[in-house]
């Protein structure tokens, strides 16, 4: 019996007020941060936010993308 190595689904999260984003993973190769930097320039707010997670369900796991203007700490 072979032994099945796979890659867990990634799916990227922008928390904003008016509603979170839910975001492909554009490249399973690419860091969290680099997957943030790629997705600065449709989304601006990336620029100031930090990554958090991953956060495991089921087959995948899910980083989230909170803004860091406006907070303390």
């Amino acid at each position: 019996m072979a032994i099945k190595k796979e890659q867990l689904r990634r799916s990227f999260i922008i928390e904003r007020r008016d509603g979170d984003i839910t975001l492909p993973d554009p490249d399973n190769n690419m860091t969290p941060d680099q997957v943030m930097q790629f997705y600065s320039n449709t989304y601006p707010e990336l620029v100031t936010s930090s990554c958090q997670g991953p956060v495991y369900r089921n087959d995948g796991m899910t980083f989230t993308f909170k803004s860091t203007v406006g907070t303390k700490g």
